[in-house]
C-alpha cells in the first residue's frame, strides 16, 4: 500500500475567526451571569452569543489548502476543488511570492501548467493558491521529498 505524504497550509482567518468567536461567546455567558435580571444585559448577552456563534460557524467553514503525493500522484485539495497530476508529468516548481502565496508547477519542458479554475469560471489559472501564512521552507522540503526540483536547478538539470 502506497504512503501518502500530506501537508496542511495553515489558515490565519480561521484562527482568527475561532479565537474571537469563542471569546465574544464568552463575554456573552459573563455579560448575562453579572446582572441576570436586567433586560439589557440579556439582550446584550442574547445578541453577543449570536455574533459569536456566527463567527465560529463561519470560522469552521473557512478551509485551508492539503498538498499531498504518494508514489504516481501529486494532489493539490482545497474544499471540493480538487487537482490530481502524475508526478512523472511534473518537471520543476516554483513558488509565487505575495500577500497570498501561491504554487506554480512546470511540465518537463519547463512550461507552466494550467488548472482549472477554482469558481468555475472559463479562465484557467497556471498556479495553485496557498495561504499567506504558508512558509515557502516548508513547501520546499515537501517538494523535495516528492521528488520535484525548483524551477531554476530543473532548467539546469540536463
Amino acid at each position: 500500500m502506497p504512503e501518502t505524504v500530506r501537508m496542511a497550509c495553515p489558515v490565519g482567518r480561521k484562527h482568527v475567526e475561532l479565537w474571537s468567536g469563542y471569546t465574544v461567546l464568552v463575554l456573552a455567558v459573563l455579560t448575562v451571569a453579572l446582572d441576570p435580571t436586567h433586560w439589557a444585559s440579556i439582550v446584550l448577552g442574547l445578541l453577543l452569543g449570536l455574533l459569536g456563534a456566527v463567527l465560529i460557524v463561519h470560522g469552521h467553514r473557512i478551509q485551508s489548502p492539503v498538498l499531498e503525493f504518494d508514489e504516481d500522484e501529486f494532489r493539490y485539495t482545497l474544499g471540493r476543488y480538487s487537482v490530481g497530476v502524475p508526478l512523472e508529468d511534473i518537471g520543476s516548481y516554483h513558488v509565487l511570492p505575495g500577500r497570498i502565496r501561491s504554487l506554480g508547477l512546470c511540465d518537463n519542458t519547463g512550461r507552466p501548467m494550467r488548472f482549472p479554475s477554482l469558481r468555475n469560471l472559463r479562465t484557467a489559472r497556471s498556479y495553485l493558491p496557498l495561504t499567506g501564512m504558508t512558509d515557502p521552507g516548508r513547501v520546499e522540503m515537501f517538494m523535495a521529498a516528492a521528488g520535484i526540483p525548483p524551477r531554476n536547478r530543473s532548467l539546469t538539470r540536463d
